[in-house]
């Protein structure tokens, strides 16, 4: 090797060692990665070292991600609200509401099988054939509610007649309520005259004529109304004057009606059995019977009425029954767990009928007639006032109360609360007379129970809020329901069983 080799070789060895040496230190480079680093640490911008100078990295983002997930990894707590707190925001209580039934269920299952080893099976669906069967010739709350077709039929006469003039406005009126007031007073003697009608026959019987009469009431104001209106030349009707509605599609292809076309024995009987108190010349229409859903409905009204005989039976008699000894001694421990045992067949029994009554029952008449409106009931289990309640479980009621009866006071003047008692006093009314006459004993139960929802909106609206006044609304539905019920069925036992051996 020559003199110029080795001055060559001597800088590159040199170089090569340098290298290796920094290798060591750090992580292996290439020369050209490595002046590129010396490069940027002199330009770029780093962390403060141990003496609080200033050290220069790469400023590569990426490394400054990899240290955040790094101590996000490392880090297990973040602000939280606990699930039960109200701030939380949480709402799916779906596995608590499992619970709940499931409990509810295993509750009741118990007190079934006392039931059953206590008192065996008593659950009789001749014995309530029977009740019907035994005297075929003379069902006498059958005929009284056949003779109500007269009514209708004189309604719909002295339509006939105002329409055309023949009598007066004030002489059609006088007729139409000496009607209605016959519709009250005419089942209410025969069933206080005739022993032979049951209290579940006058009972049904007398419902009957409580919703003919609602019915007519508001078949008489809604013809009034399209008198006044024909009077004034107004535009023809094309639905009642007091509910107005665009015609929807499925309407378009109805036929619309304009008074005096409707005063017909076919419009009038189809309001009679429609599933609402209020009348109209047009009622909304579905396009076709779905069978489908109408037996469903059907399956549901003969399978839930043998559900109600049954637990009338097996459960709510004996516990009735039982309970009239703590009453006639007036034993006030004994009488409040009676009551307490009542509380719960009878709000079971009195939820089964409001979905057979309102939604089985109600759906399978509207689907028979085509009607369309099939808002029966509202979400009342949510109700965190009284009044709420009464206005969402019944809808067909609580819309013929506002249209016929609150309204009115109110345009002659009457205060928001005094119609709002009227209201009140008149369901009181309504609900003693179903229960009064056909027990025959008049002792005002149902009365002071439905005028002591007066005060009890008054508290719960004012002092109670949100779920606690859901729970006073559920509290007075399942306790003070029994209440009325023990009411009468001592005062009846007193006064047709007491003396007897």
């Amino acid at each position: 090797m020559t003199m110029g080799d080795r001055e060559i070789v001597g800088p590159i060895t040199r170089q090569r060692r340098a290298t290796f040496s920094m290798t060591r230190r750090g992580s292996l480079k290439t020369p050209n990665e490595f002046n590129g680093g010396l490069n940027a640490k002199s330009v770029g911008k780093g962390k403060t070292d141990r003496k609080g100078q200033k050290s220069q990295t790469n400023g590569n983002p990426n490394e400054t991600n990899k240290r955040k997930s790094h101590g996000d990894r490392l880090s297990c707590h973040k602000l939280h609200e606990s699930l039960l707190s109200s701030s939380s925001g949480f709402s799916n209580y779906r596995g608590i509401l499992n619970w709940c039934v499931v409990m509810l269920v295993l509750s009741n299952a118990r007190l079934f099988l006392e039931n059953l080893l206590k008192y065996g099976i008593l659950v009789d669906p001749i014995q309530i054939v029977s009740l019907f069967l035994k005297d075929p010739n003379s069902w006498p709350a059958a005929c009284l509610v056949l003779v109500c077709h007269v009514f209708v039929i004189m309604a719909l006469y002295v339509e006939r007649q105002l329409a055309k003039g023949s009598i007066s406005e004030q002489f059609g009126m006088f007729i139409h309520f000496l009607n209605l007031s016959i519709i009250l007073c005419f089942p209410m003697a025969t069933v206080l005259c005739l022993p032979s009608i049951t209290p579940v026959g006058g009972a049904f019987s007398l419902g009957v004529y409580t919703i003919l009469f609602l019915k007519l009431y508001s078949y008489k104001d809604v013809n009034k109304w399209c008198r006044e209106r024909r009077q004034t030349e107004a535009r023809s009707l094309s639905r009642s004057l007091s509910c107005p509605s665009t015609p929807t599609a499925s309407d378009s292809t109805q036929t619309h009606i304009s008074y005096p076309g409707n005063l017909s024995l076919q419009d009038l009987y189809y309001f009679v059995f429609a599933p609402t108190l209020c009348y109209e010349l047009n009622f909304p229409r579905c396009p076709r019977i779905r069978m489908g859903f109408l037996l469903r409905r059907l399956f549901e009204m003969l399978l839930l009425a043998q559900l109600l005989v049954g637990l009338i039976q097996q459960w709510m008699v004996p516990v009735i029954q039982s309970s009239m000894k703590p009453l006639q001694e007036m034993d006030f421990s004994r009488m409040v767990e009676r009551l307490l045992r009542l509380a719960i067949p009878n709000h079971l029994i009195w939820l089964i009928f409001f979905y057979w009554f309102f939604h089985s029952s109600m759906n399978f008449m509207a689907e028979v007639l085509k009607f369309g409106d099939r808002e029966f009931y509202r979400d009342w289990w949510n109700s965190e006032t009284v009044t709420y309640f009464w206005q969402n479980w019944n809808i067909p009621v609580h819309k013929w109360c506002l249209r016929h009866f609150y309204k009115p006071l109110l345009r002659r003047g009457a205060s928001k609360w005094a119609s709002q008692s009227a209201v009140f006093f008149l369901s009181a009314f309504f609900h003693e007379y179903l229960v009064s006459v056909p027990l025959r004993m008049f002792r005002l139960w149902a009365f002071m129970g439905m005028m002591a929802q007066l005060p009890l909106a008054f508290f719960v609206s004012r002092y109670l809020r949100g779920n606690y006044g859901n729970a006073a609304v559920w509290m007075s539905l399942i306790i003070g329901q029994p209440i009325a019920v023990l009411m009468y069925v001592h005062d009846y036992y007193v006064l047709h069983y007491a003396e007897r051996p």
